[in-house]
């Protein structure tokens, strides 16, 4: 039953402490920072996220930080809150760079948990905003997402924009930006020199520590010398001295949490692994040769010289998905020759056609880089042409009267253990299955709606443009029409209707690898992989669909195997056995992931096996070597070290977790309650209040326009079946403005105890008594931060001086404004004397201030003072070497046999010695140089250091309290 609030539950005194009070601006090491982010995130936030959110921001002066949780515990969720803080602060220029695989997901995680407007820059959109008359297409409105080849390609825009905050997820991409082959990580350095940059990684340190010493200096260049000083101090670490200092270098910068320490808050439950063998029919065994010898000839015409190793990975993909798929990719090149035959100048390109069913294609090629332009031909190949698509299409109709494949067969019988085990475990019956190629997941669903799982089946792939996906958005868009479900973007509204029908009613999701990203589906504990990517990152993603955090079910997971192929066989092993991607609480561990670079270095790995290697024997020597390989990457003698740099003591952590968990949900609570009573108040009988979390919007308050619908109001975290609302939603953003904009004129109120529910034992004892209260705002910029704070005297007639919670508590009570001024017994002087309690006040803040900004400064002019003998380190040990040069030449003189040998080798020592002198000179030179920048930016820090600061009084009121 819905029942009405009176408007008289708050003064306007209340109302604007309250709007002050959720819109203040915080210090950066303050949990209150976050408190607003808090509310507005569509997400149940966990201490260590919180954490490490915190650490992101903690000192103004840093050029950024590294969050190296492992995987599996949310990093972009802490992303997402650094970046809301941010976009509060109105700090709008926002770069994120990302895997081309993750992009989607980026733009799903921050419209549906953080409700941030974002974009996605690739070359199609990029050139839709020049043609549009956009200068450079970075420089907009909305946080800008792009990949790490594109931001490559695009440096000299990227370098143009004077960035807010650079987020960059598998940064791990980066570690070797000191070598000179990295170009990608060099570029992206060199344009973002300046940026602030939050770098996202759960490898930061795999092989080596000059990985640690290049990811370190990515993001800020002064927390250690150049390379050569690195490797003379931290290369051979033979001391605990040694060890502590480089643990103190870093710890400022890096910041990480381990699963194990977060199991209160994360609880987590297990994979377990099937594996489905099959065995191909004659007409499948004999196109699968056919089509693997056509592929690795030499000359091919049909496919571009430029795009040959992408291409055959695609084909030999699409050959092992299914007959359907192939036969496709046959029909295109086929075609493609055909058209070369017809028109002798341009060989046109098969990409498209081959990217409409291969969905990661366009991702590989941004992966891969560019392709090359199209190829000419020559009258003398025109015979080979022929011959080349008279095989093609002999292929091919071998391809298309293959009606049943073998492997389809072996996916009933697996479904069927797969759901029996799900049963076991508790898990629902549900299975999301994850094919390759648009024309496989076709014949998928024409095999399963004659099986006993053809009930309600969910496509699930880049376009769902088949009749059944529109009827299934249809009816959701008509369900949640007026709600924020609907967010106007067809592409994720589409998706979202897609997952809520899975949820709700399907039983079998097929999906393409446009699954595997941006979409969460934890309430589904069985996973079949029908296609196996060869990328372990790729598979993590697909599995962690499902096995995430939410998911209260041990994941099944389905593979399969071509048991007549020795190199699927192989694969199949590397993955389970040294990825351990199936089975455990985690699958594949962070180290084992971040060992191999990229996954697509590994991929190109093993089709260059395919292509290699026909016989058994072969394929088993060059998979041999391929384990040699990783098991060299994957280095067990940097655990050790890895644990010691970047991984505090459990307990130290788990406890400062718990009161992180404590102060955040202490914090969120309390700046709900305020936005809901500010909002029952302001809102003046426009609404209807079911409870203290919702409320239904029935008409506009005067001043707001007509693009807030009516209808369901709930905080964030709720049913989902209404509008989300929340800081930033522009009914409170009006109604907060309305309240703090409001001027008020001195006044009396009268606070009643008894019609607030329950007991507030901090103020109980002022039942009966009375006082007065000033409240202003006092505002600090320094160090280009903007700090609020609240500064208050509250006193009651006989003396007792209340503290801040209880004022909280005062203002938080049902009042009455008795009437205006301040007539009566209580003259001028007391607001003198209250005057004068807040200055002493505002002294002490100005003071906290100064001294944690000192800190701030002490701590970046010893990093400065670090870097500074870093360089210095470098110069002095090529005279070292000059030194040890000299020593040995007089020894050499010594014992020289001959005058003539005497005298040729002290020839050689003057020269040194003369060597040594100039060195020595320039040493002093560099020395001074060096100095001079360290002194250089010491002074332009301090001349941050300045405060400038505005006060503003709120209010003033006497008070009784009945």
């Amino acid at each position: 039953m819905l029942r009405e609030k009176p408007a008289a539950d708050l003064t306007p005194y209340q109302t604007k402490y309250y709007a002050y009070q959720l819109t203040k601006r915080c210090p950066t090491d303050s949990m209150e920072k976050l408190a607003g982010a808090l509310v507005d995130a569509q997400v149940d936030l966990n201490p260590h996220q919180v954490e490490a959110a915190l650490f992101a921001f903690r000192s103004p002066l840093s050029r950024g930080a590294i969050l190296a949780d492992e995987v599996g515990l949310g990093k972009t969720i802490e992303a997402g809150l650094v970046l809301s803080q941010r976009w509060a602060e109105r700090r709008r220029r926002i770069l994120i760079i990302t895997p081309a695989s993750l992009r989607k997901q980026w733009y799903q995680e921050l419209q549906e948990k953080f409700f941030l407007p974002s974009r996605i820059l690739e070359t199609k959109s990029y050139k839709t905003a020049v043609d549009a008359g956009a200068i450079n297409p970075f420089d907009a409105d909305d946080i800008v997402l792009c990949s790490y080849q594109f931001a490559r390609n695009k440096a000299h825009d990227v370098a143009h924009i004077r960035w807010d905050l650079v987020v960059i997820d598998e940064a791990h991409r980066l570690r070797n930006v000191y070598k000179k082959s990295n170009v990608i990580a060099r570029t992206l350095r060199d344009a973002l020199n300046h940026a602030p940059k939050l770098l996202l990684t759960a490898t930061p340190l795999q092989n080596s520590l000059l990985e640690l010493f290049g990811l370190v200096s990515f993001v800020d260049d002064r927390v250690f010398g150049d390379l050569a000083s690195f490797r003379e101090q931290f290369s051979r670490i033979t001391n605990q001295s040694t060890f502590d200092t480089l643990k103190s270098r870093i710890k400022p910068i890096c910041f990480r949490t381990l699963r194990r320490q977060v199991r209160l808050y994360v609880p987590y439950t297990k994979r377990h692994a099937i594996l489905q063998e099959f065995k191909p029919g004659p007409e499948e065994a004999a196109l699968y040769d056919l089509v693997s010898d056509y592929l690795r000839r030499d000359n091919l015409q049909a496919l571009p010289s430029g795009q040959r190793t992408l291409m055959t990975l695609v084909l030999r993909k699409l050959l092992a998905s299914s007959s359907f798929a192939i036969a496709g990719a046959l029909d295109t090149l086929a075609n493609r020759l055909k058209k070369k035959l017809r028109n002798a100048t341009v060989v046109p390109d098969p990409s498209d056609e081959l990217a409409a069913d291969f969905e990661a294609y366009d991702e590989l090629t941004d992966e891969w880089g560019d392709a090359e332009p199209p190829e000419q031909i020559s009258p003398a190949e025109r015979d080979a042409l022929v011959r080349e698509i008279d095989e093609l299409e002999t292929f091919r109709d071998l391809a298309v009267s293959i009606t049943e494949n073998a492997k389809g067969r072996a996916l009933l019988a697996a479904l069927k253990t797969a759901f029996q085990t799900a049963d076991q475990l508790g898990g629902a019956r549900k299975a999301v299955v994850f094919t390759e190629s648009r024309r496989t997941q076709d014949y998928l669903v024409r095999l399963l709606k004659d099986s006993p799982y053809g009930e309600d089946l969910v496509l699930f792939n880049g376009t769902n443009s088949d009749s059944d996906s529109r009827a299934t958005y249809n009816a959701w868009a008509e369900r949640h029409q007026g709600t924020d479900r609907i967010t106007g973007s067809r592409t994720a509204d589409m998706r979202s209707a897609l997952v809520d029908f899975f949820r709700e009613q399907g039983q079998i999701m097929i999906a393409t690898e446009a699954g595997a990203e941006g979409i969460n589906l934890q309430f589904c504990s069985l996973v079949v992989n029908y296609d196996l990517p060869w990328n372990p990152q790729r598979i993590e993603q697909r599995i962690g669909r499902c096995h995430r955090y939410g998911q209260k079910h041990d994941v099944v997971v389905v593979n399969f195997i071509n048991s007549e192929n020795e190199a699927d066989r192989r694969v199949y092993e590397l993955l389970a056995q040294k990825f351990l991607l199936f089975e455990g609480v985690f699958g594949a561990s962070d180290e084992v992931l971040g060992s191999i670079e990229s996954g697509v270095d590994f991929e190109k790995r093993i089709n260059d096996i395919y292509q290699r290697c026909r016989e058994p024997e072969e394929i088993r020597q060059a998979f041999d070597q391929l384990q040699l390989d990783l098991g060299h990457q994957i280095n067990a003698a940097m655990d050790a070290t890895r644990e010691k740099l970047l991984e505090h003591f459990d307990q130290e952590v788990i406890e400062k977790l718990r009161v992180s968990h404590n102060d955040s949900a202490a914090y969120l609570n309390r700046y709900e309650r305020m936005l809901m009573d500010l909002t029952r108040t302001e809102i003046n009988g426009h609404a209807r209040f079911e409870d203290d979390a919702a409320f239904e919007l029935i008409s506009l308050p005067h001043g707001l326009g007509g693009d807030i619908p009516l209808g369901r109001y709930e905080l964030p975290r709720r049913s989902g079946e209404a509008h989300y609302y929340r800081l930033s939603h522009p009914l409170a953003r009006h109604l907060l403005s309305t309240a703090t904009e409001r001027q008020l004129e001195p006044a009396r109120l009268l606070f009643d105890y008894e019609a607030h529910p329950g007991n507030v034992a901090a103020i109980e004892g002022l039942r009966g008594r009375g006082g007065a209260l000033l409240l202003e705002q006092l505002t600090v910029q320094s160090l280009d931060q903007t700090e609020d704070y609240l500064v208050f005297e509250c006193r009651t007639w006989d003396g007792e001086r209340l503290d801040e919670n209880q004022l909280h508590r005062l203002l938080g009570l049902p009042a009455i404004t008795e009437g205006e001024g301040l007539t009566g017994p209580h003259d001028h002087d007391v607001w003198v004397d209250f005057r004068s309690t807040i200055d002493q006040k505002c002294d002490d803040v100005r003071r906290q201030i100064r001294q944690r900004n000192a800190d701030f400064f002490e701590a970046e002019a010893a990093k400065l003072d670090a870097w500074a003998d870093d360089l210095k380190v470098g110069l002095e040990r090529e005279i070292k070497d000059l030194d040890r040069q000299i020593k040995e030449a007089r020894r050499a003189a010594t014992a020289a046999p001959t005058l003539e040998e005497k005298l040729h080798v002290q020839k050689q020592i003057r020269a040194l010695e003369s060597q040594r002198g100039q060195k020595r000179r320039a040493l002093f030179d560099a020395q001074d140089d060096i100095d001079g920048k360290r002194d250089q930016m010491i002074e332009e820090m301090a001349d941050k250091l300045e405060l400038r600061e505005t006060r503003t009084e709120l209010f003033r009121i006497l008070w009784r309290l009945a």
